[in-house]
């Protein structure tokens, strides 16, 4: 691969299982009307500060695609659903609120919290996301690369909890090296700059906000 790769990963919108603190895993929730307009300003923003990008990705979770679809609207593009850049399952968690998880699995939450890897709810280990997440994500650089001299620029939508691996991965922190990066919020922006699978990759941006009515939000 010729040139280093800007993978520039953005958050869906704002989801109604957002707002209503529920864990949404590998279900979905629709985009608020919030999120909409997020996906809008979002798209503004990666057009203003990166032009056309080489290529376009996104989980096909319909609140990460959806959210893809403002920003493709404005380009000559045609984007690639890949199911790796899905959030965790986190099986029978999904649709749940934080508080009732919280009263039923605080032994769970209280191992999580120290660094634990856990099947939430039965699904995955944060390790199987971040296999699977990176791997995607270096397809995609290769693929985008394509022996350019100049590097190539790659939009990936995706979701909160794998933005955080994606970062820990590049970095080549060790489990649970995600736990360094808070959750990003809505919307917003990180930009991982790609050499190569195993070399000198870094984070340049993380967690931008794109709109001032992005949310803090819980990963998944």
């Amino acid at each position: 691969m010729s040139g280093r790769v800007r993978l520039i990963l953005v958050r869906h919108g704002e989801s109604v299982w957002n707002v209503e603190e529920r864990y949404q895993g590998q279900a979905d929730s629709g985009l608020t009307a919030a999120g909409v307009e997020q996906a809008e300003v979002a798209a503004a923003e990666l057009l203003a500060r990166f032009g056309t990008p080489d290529l376009v990705v996104s989980s096909d979770l319909p609140r990460a695609w959806n959210t893809a679809k403002a920003y493709l609207r404005h380009l000559d593009l045609d984007a690639k659903q890949d199911v790796r850049l899905r959030e965790a399952d986190i099986g029978s968690w999904a649709g749940r609120t934080f508080t009732e998880i919280a009263e039923e699995y605080p032994d769970d939450l209280a191992e999580i919290g120290r660094g634990a890897d856990l099947r939430r709810g039965g699904g995955e280990t944060f390790a199987d996301l971040r296999r699977r997440v990176w791997q995607a994500l270096v397809d995609v650089a290769t693929m985008a690369a394509g022996g350019a001299d100049g590097g190539a620029t790659v939009v990936v939508f995706t979701h909160g909890g794998p933005i955080r691996v994606a970062a820990a991965a590049a970095l080549g922190l060790p489990m649970p090296g995600h736990l360094s990066f808070a959750p990003p919020v809505n919307a917003s922006l990180t930009v991982i700059g790609y050499a190569g699978e195993q070399k000198n990759n870094s984070v340049v941006e993380y967690n931008s906000p794109t709109t001032r009515a992005a949310r803090a939000t819980r990963a998944d």
